[in-house]
């Protein structure tokens, strides 16, 4: 049994095309979970700003936000550092997912 040049050909394509594959399915699936980030931060920061235009301050933590604004995220996947400065002044919204902790 022998292996011609377009039987070589042939093999190499298609491991080109599987890696090809499994990169773009890693690709997307990094950016599905940056877009996560996002939404829990703009959650955040829109509870916030509600709380402000409602009330005329920030709160100080995010169980006002829960309790008040019904804020409400995936804990086990996320966290969510609220650091408030002043009533008046937006505060620092940061959501990391847990396990990833680059502040």
């Amino acid at each position: 049994m022998s292996i011609n040049k377009r039987d070589v050909a042939a093999i190499l394509i298609f491991i080109a095309l599987i890696a090809a594959f499994v990169l773009l399915v890693n690709n997307i699936t990094g950016k599905g979970d940056g877009r996560e980030l996002e939404i829990v931060r703009d959650a955040v920061k829109n509870a916030a700003l509600t709380c402000y235009a409602v009330e005329g301050m920030y709160p100080d933590d995010l169980t006002y936000l829960r309790q008040h604004y019904n804020l409400s995220f995936n804990e086990d996947k996320y966290m969510v550092y609220y650091r408030p400065f002043a009533s008046n002044i937006m505060p620092s919204i940061k959501v990391v997912e847990r396990g990833n902790m680059d502040l």
